[in-house]
């Protein structure tokens, strides 16, 4: 079962920053998951909200500035330990990454607003640095999911859900997609099961509701995406 640092090491620094992937990285995390937007200028930078209201001292939506002006914003501004930390782009994170043994998730946040030509975009850059065996890309949007999957119908992609689905194995065969993720509130045996049997995999991520990371293990997931690398790791040694 794979570790995925959710929006990195979520729990003790900044999510979705250079400072968090990297002490994912040292935690050894198997894996890194992150959200990606368009800014203004078409540059693909690495936040969770279509606004920067909730993680940065700046308000307003990613969209709406250029990339020049987002990096003047602190993405550490909640923590007072923190001087600065910018927000990343995907090609800083790429330039990091490139010669680890990461698995990255890449989140299309395209749920709210598409953005246009977000999918060639992440696609070209994955290219450029030679990445693909180490992707999985996945969307809330199934649409952006099929986009994606129409430029290269190999790469690896999964389908975000936030609810309990009657046997979704039927429906990624329908639209030929290899990854499950949904929220661990909706995860149970027959779930495992039925998906594992239809030649599918299971990667699980977690809200802010509590939930014991143990159950979820034994269930034979395929990977868990979590806040908390840490305590994945100590449940895997036990």
């Amino acid at each position: 079962m794979l570790n995925i640092a959710h929006r990195g090491f979520k729990s003790k620094y900044p999510e979705n920053t250079m400072l968090a992937f990297k002490k994912a990285v040292e935690e050894n995390a198997d894996g890194i998951e992150f959200d990606v937007h368009l800014s203004k200028d078409d540059e693909i930078v690495i936040i969770h909200d279509e606004r920067l209201d909730r993680t940065t001292n700046a308000k307003g939506r990613v969209m709406d500035y250029t990339l020049a002006e987002l990096k003047k914003v602190n993405a550490g501004a909640l923590y007072g330990n923190i001087d600065f930390e910018a927000i990343p782009t995907l090609r800083e994170y790429f330039e990091y990454i490139k010669d680890k043994d990461i698995i990255t998730n890449v989140e299309l946040k395209t749920g709210v607003y598409w953005y246009k030509g977000i999918e060639q975009k992440v696609y070209d850059m994955i290219k450029e640095f030679d990445l693909k065996d180490k992707i999985i890309i996945s969307s809330f949007n199934h649409k952006s999911v099929l986009a994606m999957k129409k430029i290269d119908e190999k790469i690896k992609c999964g389908l975000l859900i936030d609810s309990w689905l009657e046997k979704p194995w039927l429906y990624l065969k329908q639209l030929g997609v290899e990854c499950y993720h949904p929220s661990a509130y909706c995860v149970d045996e027959e779930l495992v099961t039925g998906l594992h049997e239809n030649g599918f995999e299971l990667n699980v991520w977690y809200g802010t509701e509590p939930f014991n990371f143990s159950d979820t293990y034994k269930l034979n997931v395929d990977a868990m995406i979590t806040d908390y690398p840490d305590e994945i790791n100590k449940i895997r040694s036990m």
